[in-house]
């Protein structure tokens, strides 16, 4: 399934009141600071504070001219490097963000938000473990923010560290309990490691606080999917489509549960909106290939296979349904190549398995039996390879042996 990034930007605030008035509040704050302003136009503090504003209401052009003027009338004050600092980290312009979260420090050692937005800019330019420290370091001086710790949890888990992802995560709940977003992204790490019963107890606790968030209940559908609840996430993502018509996530993943329910015609149409949306999508395609396959539309899913092929030749899924599709056209030159391919690219059971039908058709008997024996070395919990490779024997030794 394709999954909608982190939660990554953090607004470095406390509890957030609803969004319209929250929007209501920063503007009428920032309509009173320009007036006050028009009588006081050299008043630093005034330009700060309507920066600030500003960047709440995400209008970053505008607050890089108001702290520039903070800057000119008060050079000396560090909180507006830290200013700048976030600026340009929300602008995705790394270095400068390091530069001027440097300069405050430079200035004030001991600025916990300085370091915190140090730790964005190393962040937004790959810098994983260094932002992991600066992040520390804002939380030696400043130890119950929880959006610090929000933020470490990021670039914990962008450099591979699900387990420190997962307490930093788990801190910043702890000190605010209605953060949707960490709630959200401790989610995708329980799911990364394969916890899907804990993944879906954060989406649900995320999407109690915002029940109005795209992204949670799109990431908590396809949490249901891959844990095979698929009424569960057919329910799911139709409220999803149902709030925000304009989501283009998920369909894919509303397909797979069709599909679970042998509703086809459904699935289909899921799958063609998908790929009206992102016609490169490989895994789209493959999924309808095998939507297609159980519709008894082998044709259209040949062609749809093909795709999905093309567009990621490195999927074994791909090439294994590819072959499928191939075998049961009696096109059994063609199907080897394929399901030796997705041999190569995972050499599961299921792939050994698939090889020796297509050998066994072919008169091919001991190369099947090899594969079926590998088959049965992977999974020997599974007696179906045991038993096709007993029929085989028995067929080698008939009167009818070839």
């Amino acid at each position: 399934m394709a999954w909608p990034a982190l939660q990554r930007k953090s607004n470095s605030t406390s509890w957030k009141p609803p969004v319209e008035n929250r929007r209501q509040h920063y503007h009428q704050a920032e309509l009173q600071l320009r007036e006050a302003l028009r009588s006081d136009p050299q008043n630093a503090a005034l330009h700060f504070a309507l920066a600030a504003m500003l960047r709440q209401q995400s209008q970053w052009d505008d607050a890089f001219d108001e702290i520039t003027q903070s800057a000119r009338l008060m050079p000396d004050l560090p909180e507006n490097h830290s200013a700048f600092a976030y600026i340009f980290y929300r602008l995705d312009d790394g270095p400068n963000a390091i530069a001027e979260a440097r300069t405050a420090l430079s200035m004030d050692p001991q600025n916990a938000e300085a370091y915190q937005f140090l730790g964005l800019g190393l962040y937004s330019n790959g810098q994983y473990r260094p932002a992991v420290h600066a992040f520390a370091e804002s939380l030696a001086r400043e130890g119950e923010n929880p959006d610090t710790y929000y933020d470490m949890g990021i670039a914990l888990h962008a450099d591979g560290n699900l387990h420190g992802a997962v307490i930093a995560y788990s801190k910043a709940i702890h000190l605010r309990p209605d953060f949707w977003e960490a709630h959200s992204n401790l989610a995708l790490v329980f799911h990364e490691e394969g916890k899907l019963a804990e993944a879906v107890a954060e989406y649900r606790e995320a999407k109690r606080i915002a029940p109005s968030e795209a992204s949670v209940r799109n990431n908590l559908g396809n949490t249901y999917c891959d844990q095979g609840e698929y009424d569960a996430a057919i329910v799911e993502m139709q409220d999803l489509y149902r709030q925000h018509p304009e989501w283009q996530q998920g369909h894919a993943c509303l397909a797979t549960a069709y599909m679970a329910r042998k509703n086809y015609d459904d699935a289909v149409s899921e799958l063609q909106i998908a790929l009206r949306q992102n016609p490169t999508g490989a895994t789209e395609h493959r999924v309808l290939g095998q939507a297609l396959l159980l519709d008894n539309r082998p044709e259209d899913a040949l062609r749809e296979f093909r795709l999905a092929v093309s567009l990621n030749p490195d999927s074994d899924v791909s090439h294994h349904f590819l072959g499928t599709v191939l075998f049961q056209q009696q096109q059994l030159q063609a199907a080897e190549k394929e399901f030796r391919e997705a041999l190569r690219l995972k050499p599961s059971a299921d792939n050994h398995y698939s090889l020796a039908a297509c050998l066994m058709t072919l008169d091919r008997y001991e190369e099947a039996l090899s594969e079926l024996e590998l088959a049965s070395r992977l999974d020997p919990q599974r007696p179906l390879y045991r038993a096709r490779r007993e029929e085989l024997l028995k067929l080698m030794k008939g009167p009818n042996a070839r």
